[in-house]
Protein backbone atom coordinates (compact mmCIF):
# COMPACT_ATOMS: atom_id res chain seq x y z
CA UNK A 1 0.00 0.00 0.00
CA UNK A 2 0.92 3.78 -0.71
CA UNK A 3 2.84 5.15 2.30
CA UNK A 4 0.75 8.50 1.78
CA UNK A 5 -2.48 6.49 2.60
CA UNK A 6 -1.95 6.38 6.07
CA UNK A 7 -1.89 10.03 6.46
CA UNK A 8 -5.49 10.06 5.83
CA UNK A 9 -7.98 10.27 8.54
CA UNK A 10 -11.52 8.71 8.86
CA UNK A 11 -13.21 12.33 7.72
CA UNK A 12 -14.47 11.70 3.78
CA UNK A 13 -13.09 15.12 2.95
CA UNK A 14 -9.19 14.44 4.30
CA UNK A 15 -6.71 13.71 0.50
CA UNK A 16 -3.61 12.68 0.17
CA UNK A 17 -1.57 13.86 -3.27
CA UNK A 18 -1.72 11.35 -6.02
CA UNK A 19 1.59 9.44 -7.31
CA UNK A 20 2.23 11.88 -10.44
CA UNK A 21 0.66 15.13 -8.78
CA UNK A 22 -0.59 15.41 -11.95
CA UNK A 23 -3.96 14.84 -13.53
CA UNK A 24 -3.02 11.76 -15.33
CA UNK A 25 -3.14 10.01 -11.46
CA UNK A 26 -6.93 9.69 -12.46
CA UNK A 27 -6.77 6.13 -14.21
CA UNK A 28 -6.74 6.25 -18.05
CA UNK A 29 -6.30 9.49 -18.17
CA UNK A 30 -3.93 11.35 -20.96
CA UNK A 31 -2.49 14.74 -21.67
CA UNK A 32 -0.09 15.95 -24.63
CA UNK A 33 1.60 19.35 -25.46
CA UNK A 34 2.86 20.34 -28.39
CA UNK A 35 4.04 24.37 -28.98
CA UNK A 36 5.87 26.56 -30.85
CA UNK A 37 8.99 28.37 -29.13
CA UNK A 38 9.52 31.19 -32.14
CA UNK A 39 5.06 31.81 -32.47
CA UNK A 40 4.45 31.92 -28.05
CA UNK A 41 1.72 29.51 -28.47
CA UNK A 42 0.83 25.90 -28.25
CA UNK A 43 -2.24 22.97 -27.19
CA UNK A 44 -2.95 20.65 -24.83
CA UNK A 45 -4.94 17.63 -25.41
CA UNK A 46 -6.58 16.09 -22.61
CA UNK A 47 -7.90 12.28 -23.84
CA UNK A 48 -8.25 9.09 -22.43
CA UNK A 49 -8.62 5.32 -23.19
CA UNK A 50 -12.01 5.44 -23.31
CA UNK A 51 -14.40 8.04 -24.14
CA UNK A 52 -15.18 9.92 -21.22
CA UNK A 53 -18.47 11.86 -19.81
CA UNK A 54 -18.03 15.52 -19.91
CA UNK A 55 -19.69 19.09 -18.76
CA UNK A 56 -18.77 22.31 -18.69
CA UNK A 57 -19.12 25.38 -16.61
CA UNK A 58 -18.32 29.52 -17.63
CA UNK A 59 -18.08 32.23 -15.17
CA UNK A 60 -15.78 34.86 -17.21
CA UNK A 61 -17.40 37.24 -19.30
CA UNK A 62 -15.20 36.60 -22.80
CA UNK A 63 -15.26 32.88 -23.50
CA UNK A 64 -14.21 31.51 -26.64
CA UNK A 65 -15.30 27.98 -27.00
CA UNK A 66 -15.92 24.84 -29.39
CA UNK A 67 -18.93 22.56 -28.41
CA UNK A 68 -19.71 23.22 -25.22
CA UNK A 69 -23.56 23.41 -25.77
CA UNK A 70 -23.61 19.81 -26.39
CA UNK A 71 -21.94 19.25 -22.68
CA UNK A 72 -24.68 20.93 -20.85
CA UNK A 73 -26.85 18.54 -18.76
CA UNK A 74 -30.52 18.87 -20.62
CA UNK A 75 -28.78 17.88 -24.33
CA UNK A 76 -27.94 14.63 -25.47
CA UNK A 77 -23.89 14.13 -25.85
CA UNK A 78 -22.27 12.28 -22.85
CA UNK A 79 -19.25 10.88 -24.23
CA UNK A 80 -16.84 12.98 -25.72
CA UNK A 81 -13.43 11.73 -26.80
CA UNK A 82 -10.79 14.48 -26.34
CA UNK A 83 -10.62 18.03 -24.97
CA UNK A 84 -8.19 21.08 -26.17
CA UNK A 85 -6.78 23.81 -25.05
CA UNK A 86 -5.14 26.14 -26.43
CA UNK A 87 -3.63 29.30 -27.43
CA UNK A 88 -4.31 31.77 -30.41
CA UNK A 89 -7.63 32.94 -29.42
CA UNK A 90 -10.06 32.00 -32.03
CA UNK A 91 -7.35 30.84 -34.15
CA UNK A 92 -6.90 28.37 -31.62
CA UNK A 93 -9.91 26.78 -32.00
CA UNK A 94 -8.77 25.40 -35.49
CA UNK A 95 -6.54 23.13 -33.10
CA UNK A 96 -9.64 21.00 -32.14
CA UNK A 97 -9.65 20.07 -36.08
CA UNK A 98 -6.36 18.51 -36.14
CA UNK A 99 -7.47 16.65 -32.93
CA UNK A 100 -10.58 15.64 -34.74
CA UNK A 101 -9.40 14.56 -37.93
CA UNK A 102 -6.64 12.27 -36.47
CA UNK A 103 -9.10 10.67 -33.81
CA UNK A 104 -11.09 9.50 -37.05
CA UNK A 105 -8.52 8.56 -38.42
CA UNK A 106 -7.75 6.28 -35.57
CA UNK A 107 -11.59 5.89 -36.35
CA UNK A 108 -12.72 6.71 -32.60
CA UNK A 109 -15.47 8.61 -32.34
CA UNK A 110 -19.77 8.54 -32.56
CA UNK A 111 -20.58 6.15 -35.03
CA UNK A 112 -23.15 7.02 -37.66
CA UNK A 113 -23.11 3.89 -40.61
CA UNK A 114 -19.86 3.87 -42.08
CA UNK A 115 -18.60 7.27 -40.32
CA UNK A 116 -16.69 8.20 -37.35
CA UNK A 117 -17.59 11.27 -35.39
CA UNK A 118 -15.31 12.30 -32.99
CA UNK A 119 -16.47 14.74 -30.39
CA UNK A 120 -14.31 17.12 -29.62
CA UNK A 121 -15.12 19.68 -26.92
CA UNK A 122 -12.03 23.25 -26.95
CA UNK A 123 -11.59 26.66 -25.09
CA UNK A 124 -8.81 28.71 -26.08
CA UNK A 125 -6.80 31.77 -24.22
CA UNK A 126 -5.45 35.43 -26.19
CA UNK A 127 -1.76 35.14 -26.54
CA UNK A 128 -1.22 36.86 -29.63
CA UNK A 129 0.85 39.92 -28.41
CA UNK A 130 3.46 38.40 -26.02
CA UNK A 131 6.32 38.17 -28.10
CA UNK A 132 6.25 35.48 -30.33
CA UNK A 133 5.90 35.75 -34.40
CA UNK A 134 2.38 35.69 -35.40
CA UNK A 135 2.74 36.63 -38.80
CA UNK A 136 2.15 32.96 -39.82
CA UNK A 137 1.30 32.23 -43.74
CA UNK A 138 -1.31 29.32 -42.74
CA UNK A 139 -3.04 28.59 -39.04
CA UNK A 140 -0.53 26.34 -37.42
CA UNK A 141 -3.11 25.58 -34.82
CA UNK A 142 -4.28 22.10 -36.53
CA UNK A 143 -0.94 21.14 -36.70
CA UNK A 144 -0.43 21.90 -33.05
CA UNK A 145 -3.42 19.94 -32.12
CA UNK A 146 -2.32 16.71 -34.02
CA UNK A 147 1.08 16.97 -32.53
CA UNK A 148 -0.24 17.73 -28.72
CA UNK A 149 -2.66 14.08 -29.45
CA UNK A 150 0.47 12.45 -30.69
CA UNK A 151 2.08 13.19 -27.21
CA UNK A 152 -0.08 12.17 -24.85
CA UNK A 153 0.98 9.93 -21.82
CA UNK A 154 0.82 9.87 -18.02
CA UNK A 155 3.63 11.88 -17.91
CA UNK A 156 3.88 15.49 -19.21
CA UNK A 157 5.50 18.91 -18.60
CA UNK A 158 4.12 21.92 -16.50
CA UNK A 159 4.97 25.60 -17.05
CA UNK A 160 6.15 27.30 -20.23
CA UNK A 161 4.24 24.20 -22.60
CA UNK A 162 1.64 23.05 -24.54
CA UNK A 163 -1.02 25.92 -24.37
CA UNK A 164 0.74 27.43 -21.53
CA UNK A 165 3.81 28.16 -23.33
CA UNK A 166 2.59 31.83 -24.52
CA UNK A 167 0.23 32.67 -21.06
CA UNK A 168 0.55 35.80 -19.09
CA UNK A 169 -1.25 36.57 -15.67
CA UNK A 170 -1.13 40.37 -14.43
CA UNK A 171 2.49 40.90 -14.14
CA UNK A 172 3.72 37.61 -14.63
CA UNK A 173 4.40 35.06 -17.30
CA UNK A 174 1.60 32.27 -16.70
CA UNK A 175 1.68 28.75 -17.58
CA UNK A 176 0.45 24.96 -17.61
CA UNK A 177 -0.62 23.50 -14.40
CA UNK A 178 -2.02 20.52 -12.93
CA UNK A 179 -2.22 18.41 -9.17
CA UNK A 180 -4.25 15.78 -8.05
CA UNK A 181 -5.75 13.86 -4.59
CA UNK A 182 -7.01 10.81 -4.07
CA UNK A 183 -9.81 11.02 -1.57
CA UNK A 184 -10.27 8.23 1.50
CA UNK A 185 -13.44 7.11 -0.91
CA UNK A 186 -10.57 5.80 -3.28
CA UNK A 187 -11.46 8.34 -5.46
CA UNK A 188 -8.94 10.08 -7.81
CA UNK A 189 -9.32 14.13 -8.23
CA UNK A 190 -7.53 15.96 -10.57
CA UNK A 191 -6.50 19.32 -12.48
CA UNK A 192 -5.34 20.78 -15.58
CA UNK A 193 -5.33 24.41 -16.36
CA UNK A 194 -3.98 27.46 -19.02
CA UNK A 195 -3.45 30.16 -16.41
CA UNK A 196 -3.67 33.41 -18.38
CA UNK A 197 -5.79 35.59 -16.25
CA UNK A 198 -6.26 39.17 -15.94
CA UNK A 199 -6.06 38.96 -12.45
CA UNK A 200 -2.40 38.12 -10.08
CA UNK A 201 -1.42 34.46 -8.92
CA UNK A 202 0.96 36.71 -6.33
CA UNK A 203 0.26 38.93 -3.98
CA UNK A 204 1.21 42.53 -4.72
CA UNK A 205 4.95 42.99 -4.18
CA UNK A 206 5.53 39.82 -2.97
CA UNK A 207 6.47 36.16 -4.50
CA UNK A 208 4.08 34.95 -2.32
CA UNK A 209 0.72 32.99 -3.82
CA UNK A 210 -2.38 33.42 -2.88
CA UNK A 211 -3.26 29.61 -3.32
CA UNK A 212 -0.25 29.38 -0.54
CA UNK A 213 -2.75 28.13 2.34
CA UNK A 214 -3.38 24.91 0.21
CA UNK A 215 0.05 24.11 -0.90
CA UNK A 216 1.59 20.25 -0.54
CA UNK A 217 5.23 19.84 0.00
CA UNK A 218 5.96 22.91 -1.06
CA UNK A 219 5.51 21.87 -4.25
CA UNK A 220 4.86 25.84 -5.72
CA UNK A 221 8.05 27.09 -3.77
CA UNK A 222 7.14 26.48 0.12
CA UNK A 223 7.30 30.37 0.82
CA UNK A 224 4.20 30.16 3.17
CA UNK A 225 0.98 33.31 3.59
CA UNK A 226 1.35 35.84 3.04
CA UNK A 227 0.18 37.98 6.15
CA UNK A 228 0.54 41.39 4.93
CA UNK A 229 -1.96 40.85 1.82
CA UNK A 230 -4.73 43.31 1.45
CA UNK A 231 -7.70 42.00 -0.44
CA UNK A 232 -9.02 45.06 -0.76
CA UNK A 233 -6.23 46.33 -3.15
CA UNK A 234 -6.49 45.68 -6.16
CA UNK A 235 -3.43 43.94 -7.59
CA UNK A 236 -1.25 45.78 -9.96
CA UNK A 237 -1.45 45.17 -13.77
CA UNK A 238 1.37 45.23 -15.92
CA UNK A 239 -1.70 43.74 -19.41
CA UNK A 240 -3.75 47.07 -19.56
CA UNK A 241 -0.86 48.84 -21.07
CA UNK A 242 0.21 46.30 -23.74
CA UNK A 243 -2.75 43.96 -23.97
CA UNK A 244 -6.18 44.32 -24.84
CA UNK A 245 -8.62 44.34 -22.18
CA UNK A 246 -10.61 41.67 -22.82
CA UNK A 247 -7.04 39.62 -23.61
CA UNK A 248 -7.35 37.27 -20.61
CA UNK A 249 -8.63 33.78 -19.63
CA UNK A 250 -7.79 30.87 -17.42
CA UNK A 251 -8.81 27.51 -18.90
CA UNK A 252 -9.29 24.48 -17.14
CA UNK A 253 -10.20 20.65 -16.69
CA UNK A 254 -10.78 18.98 -13.40
CA UNK A 255 -11.49 14.85 -13.85
CA UNK A 256 -12.53 12.21 -11.66
CA UNK A 257 -13.11 8.55 -11.75
CA UNK A 258 -15.91 8.65 -10.03
CA UNK A 259 -18.98 7.77 -11.39
CA UNK A 260 -21.11 10.86 -12.21
CA UNK A 261 -23.96 11.88 -14.51
CA UNK A 262 -23.27 15.30 -16.62
CA UNK A 263 -25.59 17.16 -14.16
CA UNK A 264 -23.28 15.67 -11.26
CA UNK A 265 -20.06 16.72 -13.83
CA UNK A 266 -21.76 19.96 -14.02
CA UNK A 267 -21.37 20.71 -10.47
CA UNK A 268 -17.87 19.41 -10.07
CA UNK A 269 -17.18 21.95 -12.58
CA UNK A 270 -18.97 24.49 -10.41
CA UNK A 271 -17.31 23.58 -7.32
CA UNK A 272 -13.67 23.77 -8.79
CA UNK A 273 -13.80 27.46 -9.58
CA UNK A 274 -13.94 28.50 -6.33
CA UNK A 275 -10.36 27.18 -6.40
CA UNK A 276 -9.30 30.16 -9.42
CA UNK A 277 -11.36 32.58 -6.90
CA UNK A 278 -8.71 31.46 -4.17
CA UNK A 279 -5.79 31.15 -6.82
CA UNK A 280 -5.83 34.42 -8.99
CA UNK A 281 -7.17 38.35 -7.92
CA UNK A 282 -9.13 39.42 -9.22
CA UNK A 283 -11.09 36.24 -10.75
CA UNK A 284 -13.79 35.76 -13.05
CA UNK A 285 -14.06 39.20 -14.05
CA UNK A 286 -15.77 40.79 -17.72
CA UNK A 287 -12.64 40.38 -18.85
CA UNK A 288 -11.66 36.75 -18.19
CA UNK A 289 -12.87 33.83 -20.02
CA UNK A 290 -12.83 31.92 -17.14
CA UNK A 291 -14.55 27.80 -17.73
CA UNK A 292 -13.73 24.55 -16.62
CA UNK A 293 -14.82 21.57 -17.85
CA UNK A 294 -16.02 18.59 -15.62
CA UNK A 295 -14.81 15.22 -16.39
CA UNK A 296 -15.87 11.61 -15.36
CA UNK A 297 -14.59 8.14 -16.27
CA UNK A 298 -16.79 6.64 -14.68
CA UNK A 299 -14.59 3.67 -13.46
CA UNK A 300 -15.55 4.04 -9.90
CA UNK A 301 -19.13 4.13 -8.28
CA UNK A 302 -20.32 5.93 -5.75
CA UNK A 303 -21.68 4.02 -2.75
CA UNK A 304 -25.12 4.97 -2.98
CA UNK A 305 -25.47 5.45 1.25
CA UNK A 306 -22.26 7.87 0.89
CA UNK A 307 -22.95 9.32 -2.34
CA UNK A 308 -23.66 13.24 -1.75
CA UNK A 309 -21.09 12.97 1.18
CA UNK A 310 -18.50 11.73 -1.58
CA UNK A 311 -19.89 14.74 -4.22
CA UNK A 312 -19.38 17.47 -1.53
CA UNK A 313 -15.48 15.70 -0.97
CA UNK A 314 -15.13 15.54 -4.40
CA UNK A 315 -15.93 19.08 -5.35
CA UNK A 316 -14.03 20.22 -2.97
CA UNK A 317 -10.83 17.98 -4.06
CA UNK A 318 -11.63 19.73 -7.39
CA UNK A 319 -11.26 23.36 -5.91
CA UNK A 320 -8.13 22.60 -3.79
CA UNK A 321 -6.54 20.67 -7.08
CA UNK A 322 -7.34 24.11 -9.29
CA UNK A 323 -5.65 26.64 -6.66
CA UNK A 324 -2.77 24.11 -6.26
CA UNK A 325 -2.69 23.61 -10.31
CA UNK A 326 -2.56 27.65 -11.22
CA UNK A 327 0.24 28.05 -8.92
CA UNK A 328 2.28 25.35 -9.76
CA UNK A 329 1.86 27.12 -13.58
CA UNK A 330 3.28 29.54 -12.62
CA UNK A 331 5.66 28.91 -10.39
CA UNK A 332 7.34 26.21 -13.66
CA UNK A 333 6.83 28.68 -15.98
CA UNK A 334 10.59 29.69 -17.85
CA UNK A 335 11.80 32.77 -19.22
CA UNK A 336 12.33 33.00 -23.20
CA UNK A 337 13.80 35.42 -25.28
CA UNK A 338 11.49 38.39 -26.45
CA UNK A 339 8.83 37.90 -23.50
CA UNK A 340 7.12 40.75 -22.64
CA UNK A 341 6.32 39.49 -18.98
CA UNK A 342 8.86 37.85 -16.62
CA UNK A 343 8.35 34.58 -15.17
CA UNK A 344 8.32 34.13 -11.45
CA UNK A 345 11.18 31.72 -11.51
CA UNK A 346 13.50 34.76 -13.05
CA UNK A 347 12.33 37.86 -10.42
CA UNK A 348 13.90 35.02 -7.93
CA UNK A 349 16.75 34.65 -9.54
CA UNK A 350 17.57 38.20 -9.39
CA UNK A 351 16.81 38.74 -5.70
Amino acid sequence: MDNRQDKRGDNPMDSVVGKRNLITDVPGVLVGNAASDEIKTGATVFSADQPFLASVDVMGGAPGTRETDCLAPENLVEDVDAIVLSGGSAFGLDAASGVTDALAEMHRGFQVGPVNVPIVPAAIIFDLINGGDKSWLENPYKQLGRDALANCSVDFNLGSTGAGIGATTATLKGGLGSASLVLPSGHTVGALVVVNPHGSPVVSDTNQFWAAPYEVDKEFGGLGVCTQANPLVMPKNEKLSAYQAKANTTIAIVATDAELDKAQAKRFAVAAQDGIARAIVPSHTLFDGDLIFGVSTRQKPLVESDAAIVQMALGHAAAVCMSRAIARGVYMATSASNDTLPSWQSLQEKS
